[in-house]
């Protein structure tokens, strides 16, 4: 899956890649972002595609009670997103996830005792887009409207399925060429593996290797 993103370009350089200014909190900013920790992401919405804006890493339902329910809610797999009740009515409720990179482990024994940490990039893009939906929660307690989002998933193309080789996922991996196409409602089934196949590369961060499909 998906659980650790990369992002380190500013609002400045965000808003010069994707012609969209910048709106509101402040997102974080690392060499490794912990998804667990809920932190807050770039994003572009749907129905709005003049701005960026930040949103909570960990998707909220409206029936949520409370913000807990986030820490289960990292990824959607798309496959199955019509189907589930934390998703189902928010299928069309799409955003762009703005990042660097994603990282993914590598198993390297049957318990995953030693692994080896890969640093995942769309080639030739210093800034690209992973495919997400979205809700606005209101915290039930406080009346609080927190956006919140999630990385969809999908079957993981061959170089992808080497690294992440216990579960075979990989995110939605949008390209310049497709990105705002995402935003369009047009089906899910489009931009799953093997629909959609980008040209990743990926770096081998403990072993300071580099490997490229093709």
């Amino acid at each position: 899956m998906c659980n650790y993103v990369r992002i380190k370009s500013t609002p400045k350089e965000l808003e010069k890649a994707y012609q969209a200014e910048y709106f509101g909190d402040d997102y974080t900013r690392d060499d490794k972002i912990n998804g667990f920790a809920n932190p807050k992401l770039p994003v572009i919405l749907d129905h709005d595609t003049d701005h960026i804006v930040a949103a909570q890493w960990g998707f909220l339902p409206s029936w949520a009670k409370d913000r807990e329910f986030a820490k289960k809610t990292l990824n959607a797999r798309m496959e199955e997103v019509h189907q589930k009740p934390t998703y189902k009515n928010y299928t069309n409720n799409r955003c762009l996830i703005l990042v660097n990179a994603f990282h993914e482990w590598k198993w390297l024994d049957d318990k995953g005792k030693r692994k080896d940490n890969y640093l995942i990039k769309i080639k030739d893009q210093e800034i690209f887009a992973l495919g997400g939906l979205y809700n606005i929660w209101v915290n039930p307690a406080t009346d609080e409207e927190i956006l919140t989002c999630t990385i969809g998933t999908t079957e993981a193309n061959p170089l992808m399925a080497e690294i992440h080789n216990t579960k075979h996922r990989m995110p939605i991996l949008l390209n310049n060429q497709i990105e705002y196409r995402w935003l369009d409602d047009i089906p899910v089934e489009d931009f799953l593996y093997p629909n959609y196949n980008p040209e990743l590369t990926a770096q081998n961060l403990t072993n300071l290797e580099s490997h490229s499909l093709f």
